[in-house]
């Protein structure tokens, strides 16, 4: 059988673990070549040999996606490399403080889940786009949250107003290029089992039934079932999708 993306090249940042993981697997299983960049080194590695053992095709690029120089480091890296740029799943991001109320919130840990989680975003589409500008089209995706489409008590101020952000240069980027070809969507996952929703219950593990009882489906989803959304968004069946927010939540926006 023919995979999807036999040839295409994409790029995952927090690619180490999580839904960045299950993402890089998912288009590599697709037959595409994939950039793993993230800042932890261990994982990244071992993100490529799990799909290298698939008979994938993967490098790991260590890039701190807050960071200008490496960020266009770990783009000219895929060029140099694969020759081109397909896809960027851009879902590098921390959480911060959880459960903080915005009054109590500290102004280093303010600037450093902003500069992760959207100025991160903001950099990968830059160099991502231009890219793809040359190439004559493309495919972006962007964690964001439902903490980017609704407020949220638990996952406090900054990773919110992040996750909103993260929506809003979606469908500006969405807007602006439209008509070269490149099409920028965004997910927005809701309680998924990652190292990430670990934190939700590290401090106190009686959360987990109240946080779970608020989704329909009763159940956290899994990275594997984000992935297989982003890996849809990229594909030729959404070729009439841009500007999108894609909520993965088990029901949890419709009530």
């Amino acid at each position: 059988m023919e995979r999807k993306f036999e040839g295409k090249v994409a790029l995952v940042t927090g690619g180490s673990s999580g839904i960045g993981r299950a993402s890089a697997i998912a288009f590599a299983r697709e037959g595409a070549k994939v950039i793993i960049g993230d800042i932890a080194i261990a994982g990244g590695e071992e993100t490529v040999n799990m799909i290298r053992q698939s008979q994938g095709e993967a490098i790991f690029v260590k890039a701190e996606v807050s960071n200008a120089i490496e960020v266009q480091a770990m783009v000219d890296k895929a060029i140099e490399i694969y020759g081109r740029l397909d896809f960027g799943f851009n879902n590098a991001g921390i959480g911060g403080s959880l459960f903080t109320p915005t009054a109590n919130y500290s102004e280093e840990t303010w600037d450093r889940v902003i500069a992760i989680n959207l100025r991160g975003v903001w950099l990968c589409m830059k160099y991502e786009i231009r890219q793809m500008l040359k190439q004559g089209g493309g495919a972006i995706v962007n964690t964001s949250s439902t903490t980017g489409l609704v407020g949220s008590t638990f996952a406090a101020s900054a990773y919110s107003a992040s996750k909103h952000g993260v929506l809003g240069l979606t469908k500006t980027a969405a807007l602006e290029y439209a008509r070269n070809g490149i099409r920028v969507n965004a997910v927005c996952p809701s309680m998924i089992r990652t190292p990430m929703g670990d934190d939700l219950l590290r401090d106190d593990p009686k959360r987990e039934a109240p946080l779970v009882a608020r989704l329909p489906m009763g159940r956290w989803g899994t990275p594997e079932e984000v992935a297989e959304t982003v890996l849809w968004l990229c594909s030729e069946a959404a070729s009439f999708i841009t500007g999108h927010a894609v909520a993965i939540d088990g029901g949890f926006l419709a009530q």
